[in-house]
């Protein structure tokens, strides 16, 4: 997928609206975590059942120290993530105006609804960041290419996280499970009908944390770098033969490799490990980690008439939430 260049700018015949309105939704790698900051490949998985939507609107109170900006943030989040994402919206809403070139410094409201729960990996940050990004470019009646909604969210992350790798912010905004690599995505080729259950551990992960854990190792053992991105782009390439051939055994016993693979590497937790057993157990074709690791969500590739079972022993291992997520190309409506 080659990200659109010419619809950047203002378009002539819109004009700046009295609330503007922007949407994404949440994502999950199949197979490539941690790996891919390196410049290996990834396979992700749009997931529409999970939405965050931003308002943003004029305010009738004058421009502050806050930047000009109030931010509401509804649902059930924690004090501390309303102020994290209070403080990223700031310089998210300065970066954008910078690159629209927004005059003036006129006071805003922004109200978001998010329903991603944080560090699960499952890409709230980026879908916050994108849906606040698109709700200022239709308040400001701007028409984003999906190059700069990328950049404007990448931004964000790269505050947020430290170096992102862009497969979040690509993936919040796509129609498809995509092939990322090098900040770089196409869609992937789908030969079945594959369904998918993401569960809830009810633990926030670290990123931060599990990116150095990872670097510690690699610094630690000479040859554990190599081994470890030379294993992950092999089943990475593997499961994506196995998308596209229509193979969903194959496909299951590389996510489960994968799963063995960030363990081996500490990334994984004790209930994360009991969550994978649990849906292998019940019939999965295959189950693994999720995102950074040590904590987040379990992915689990299971036949549909085992679907109920696999989210009860689930839940029996102690996860939180279930959702099941189909693999195919979302409508458009659904964007």
């Amino acid at each position: 997928m080659t990200l659109p260049t010419s619809v950047e700018g203002v378009s002539e015949n819109r004009r700046a609206r009295s609330v503007g309105i922007g949407r994404a939704h949440a994502k999950a790698i199949l197979l490539g975590e941690h790996a891919v900051v390196y410049g290996t490949p990834a396979l992700a998985l749009p997931i529409p059942q999970l939405t965050a939507t931003a308002s943003a609107g004029w305010s009738s109170h004058s421009s502050d120290a806050q930047g000009g900006l109030s931010f509401t943030m509804t649902g059930s989040a924690s004090r501390a993530v309303v102020t994290l994402a209070s403080d990223g919206l700031q310089r998210l809403a300065a970066a954008f105006k910078e690159r629209m070139g927004v005059p003036g410094r006129p006071h805003l409201d922004v109200i978001l609804d998010g329903a991603i729960p944080p560090g699960r990996g499952l890409g709230s940050s980026a879908a916050n960041s994108r849906a606040i990004v698109l709700a200022l470019a239709d308040l400001f009646g701007h028409e984003l290419s999906e190059t700069t909604a990328f950049d404007l969210v990448q931004t964000a992350e790269n505050m947020a996280h430290g170096r992102a790798s862009g497969v979040d912010a690509m993936t919040v905004g796509a129609a498809a499970p995509l092939l990322f690599q090098a900040g770089r995505a196409e869609e992937l080729a789908i030969g079945w009908d594959g369904l998918f259950i993401v569960a809830d551990s009810g633990t926030a992960g670290s990123t931060k944390e599990a990116v150095e854990l990872l670097r510690d190792g690699f610094r630690r053992e000479p040859g554990a770098e190599e081994r470890f991105l030379t294993r992950a782009t092999e089943l990475v390439e593997e499961a994506r033969r196995a998308l596209a051939d229509g193979s969903p055994a194959e496909l299951g016993s590389r996510l489960t490799d994968y799963h063995e693979l960030l363990r081996a590497a500490g990334l994984s937790t004790d209930r994360i490990d009991a969550m994978v057993a649990a849906a292998l157990g019940a019939g999965s074709l295959g189950a693994k980690i999720t995102g950074g690791g040590l904590g987040g969500c379990v992915l689990a590739l299971t036949q549909p008439e085992l679907a109920s079972e696999v989210a009860r022993r689930l839940h029996d291992a102690g996860a939180v939430q279930t959702w099941v997520v189909p693999l195919r190309r979302l409508a458009p409506h659904a964007l």
